[in-house]
């Protein structure tokens, strides 16, 4: 396996060096690329990202858009989508190579866990956890992996401003069942801790509910601004 990990940045100079290093490390001894992908930062993230020797390239504004562009000059045979504020477990990379050679493997995900002091964040991790297992699907915080044949199938991200994770999973749905690993990666609760974890949590199954019922992406990034 070939592992290609595409990592969409916009002004993320706080966290993307720790990103990186974790990238770097659950990469050791494997044949893996990492690529940061730039949506047009105005911060240091860029030069951050190149001083760590991994590929910088530049895409157009929008997670979604940036994914794709990624993915497209990638030269893995396997793509893992990595937001910029998660970081990798050690060995993320050989239990991804596992999961994807049980029978009729092609796409799959990491339980998550949220870094902050709200105590509610460990519940939140739990019930997305237990969520995507009886669902089948993910987010892009539980860092996504697809071989690049199902994913190339399923017509990449939907290049729509928000949901764009849960679009991608319903239809590699369509081809099997995703692998749901128990190593953890740890993504940031500053979502949580900002603007309040009660309050996040009511947005965020809001603006899924409405997703469901058909609002269009759209709207939602309107409403979740």
């Amino acid at each position: 396996m070939r592992l290609s990990i595409i990592i969409p940045v916009l002004n993320e100079a706080g966290g993307i060096a720790a990103t990186l290093a974790a990238a770097r490390a659950a990469a050791v001894d494997t044949d893996t690329e990492i690529i940061v992908v730039d949506g047009g930062s105005s911060d240091t993230t860029r030069s951050i990202a190149t001083a760590s020797t991994v590929r910088v390239i530049d895409g157009p504004r929008g997670r979604a858009r940036q994914m794709n562009t990624g993915a497209a000059i990638a030269s893995g045979d396997t793509l893992l989508f990595l937001h910029a504020d998660t970081l990798l477990p050690t060995g993320a990379v050989t239990a991804i190579a596992g999961a994807l050679a049980q029978q009729h493997a092609c796409w799959g995900r990491f339980d998550v866990h949220i870094d902050g002091s709200a105590g509610m964040l460990p519940v939140i991790a739990w019930c997305m956890n237990l969520r995507s297992r009886l669902t089948g699907i993910a987010t892009g915080d539980q860092a996504i992996f697809v071989q690049r044949s199902a994913f190339d199938a399923a017509g990449g991200f939907a290049e729509q401003p928000l949901m764009e994770d849960i679009a991608l999973s319903r239809r590699l749905k369509q081809q099997a069942t995703p692998r749901c690993l128990r190593q953890r990666v740890t993504t940031s609760g500053r979502r949580w801790e900002q603007h309040g974890v009660w309050r996040t949590i009511v947005l965020m199954w809001s603006l899924r509910l409405r997703y469901w019922l058909g609002v269009s992406p759209e709207k939602l990034q309107r409403l979740y601004q």
